[in-house]
């Protein structure tokens, strides 16, 4: 009975024996194959990950890339005339009668007869007192007629005839100064206008002669109307004649 048990269980073992062999086999058989396999899809999923990337990059990568420029040797231009030509504009243009008008050369308005800074252009008579010489009225007491034509600002003819045996006529050239009080550059001119000059002194007569004379002076203003005068006139004749001469002289406003 024993033995018969054994000898059941033996084909029992063996035929476990050949179907776990069998079994064996076919796994020895299968697991290259299947480990091929797995690999090719691991390559697959990897290449297609790795697409996938490139074709679709991270947001904030695209972003940094866009600010970043790289310079092009000879297309940037780095003079500085050429940048600050591009950003200055000119905040206006000049109009067209701006530009068609002509430079104008700066020069004194000349009105005859006008106002000068030491008063106004006159005509009156006055007393000549000779001070030195004798070889002509210059040098002696006589009478004669003053005037005073202004031409520009500054500058102004002084003509005057000293009546007498021989005339003697003075046509002298002189600049005429204003005094302005020091410390208050915004009160009125004094009321005193000097001036200095040099012209012509012309002897009439047998003894006609025509010599270079020097004047000062001072005008006063006394009205609107009517303007006093003082002047030192000496004429380099022969001898030198000197005299002094006051007078009154009436305003005009010019011819």
């Amino acid at each position: 009975m024993f033995l018969r048990k054994h000898l059941i269980c033996v084909p029992s073992l063996a035929t476990l024996t050949v179907l776990g062999s069998s079994v064996c086999a076919t796994a020895q058989t299968t697991h290259p194959e299947a480990a091929v396999i797995s690999n090719h899809q691991e390559s697959t999923e990897l290449n297609t990950t790795v697409s996938k990337i490139q074709q679709f990059p991270n947001a904030a990568t695209l972003k940094t890339a866009n600010r970043t420029i790289i310079p092009i040797p000879g297309t940037v231009a780095t003079s500085s005339t050429i940048l600050t030509s591009e950003d200055t504009k000119p905040t206006s243009q000049p109009s067209a009668a701006q530009v068609a008008q002509p430079k104008e050369i700066a020069q004194a308005d000349i009105d005859l007869g006008r106002p000068t800074r030491g008063g106004s252009s006159y005509v009156g008579v006055a007393g000549n007192i000779g001070l030195s010489g004798g070889s002509s009225t210059l040098g002696d007491g006589n009478f004669t007629v003053i005037s005073k034509v202004g031409f520009t600002r500054t500058l102004s003819v002084r003509p005057s005839a000293i009546l007498g045996d021989d005339t003697v006529f003075l046509v002298p050239l002189t600049y005429d100064f204003s005094f302005q009080p020091i410390g208050d550059p915004f009160s009125e001119p004094l009321p005193i206008a000097p001036y200095v000059g040099v012209g012509a002194a012309i002897k009439t007569g047998n003894n006609s002669e025509t010599a270079v004379m020097v004047t000062g002076g001072v005008d006063i203003p006394l009205n609107n109307r009517f303007t006093a005068t003082a002047a030192i006139n000496a004429g380099f004749f022969n001898q030198t004649d000197v005299g002094l001469l006051v007078g009154v002289g009436y305003n005009f406003g010019g011819f």
